[in-house]
């Protein structure tokens, strides 16, 4: 018996069988890895994690927000709408407008008082303003009122109760680490 030739179209060749490629050598920087990864999780259709599951036709039950054509808090934000946000949600408001008067203090008081004094604290509604001299400081207790219902008018009412008027910071005669109480100063060696 003699051998029978292969099947086929006559006058055709036949390839011989492909064999395997050979192994390629190790890479050390790892990116034939990362190909052969790549490669194979591209003909399984991507990991599972990332398939969509099919909507239920009487809503979803799990608690998830369906995308809307409505605004809802996962759309971008402007920066106005998120920082008054997150000023809400600390009770930040009272604390920015009495620093908003602090800025703007030669707006409300006039230019001739602000240049004499200056805001130095407010807390509990109480007002803290320190004054350059003694004389001014006077005039600021007899402005006292005038000026609360202007600030309350800024902030609001009652967040300005009263107006601690202080006087300038006067030199100290003390110098050293002691001192007699009550005493003159360098002006008690006189005489």
């Amino acid at each position: 018996m003699s051998p029978e030739p292969p099947q086929g179209s006559p006058g055709e060749e036949q390839e011989p069988a492909e064999e395997p490629p050979e192994e390629q050598e190790h890479q050390a920087d790892g990116l034939d890895l990362a190909r052969r990864i790549a490669r194979a999780t591209a003909g399984a259709g991507g990991s599972p994690a990332r398939r969509r599951k099919p909507r239920r036709a009487g809503g979803d039950t799990s608690g998830n927000k369906g995308s809307g054509s409505h605004p809802d808090d996962r759309d971008p934000q402007t920066l106005d709408a998120t920082l008054g946000r997150l000023v809400a949600d600390h009770g930040w408001e009272l604390d920015l407008r009495v620093h908003g008067v602090f800025g703007r203090w030669v707006e409300m008081v006039g230019a001739e008082v602000a240049g004499h004094c200056t805001p130095e604290s407010f807390a509990d509604g109480r007002l803290v303003v320190r004054t350059d001299s003694t004389a001014w400081a006077t005039q600021l207790r007899l402005l006292a009122p005038s000026l609360v219902r202007r600030l309350n008018e800024e902030l609001g009412h009652g967040t300005v109760i009263v107006i601690e008027v202080l006087g300038p910071h006067l030199p100290t005669w003390r110098k050293g680490p002691r001192s007699v109480r009550d005493g003159r100063g360098p002006r008690d060696t006189y005489g």
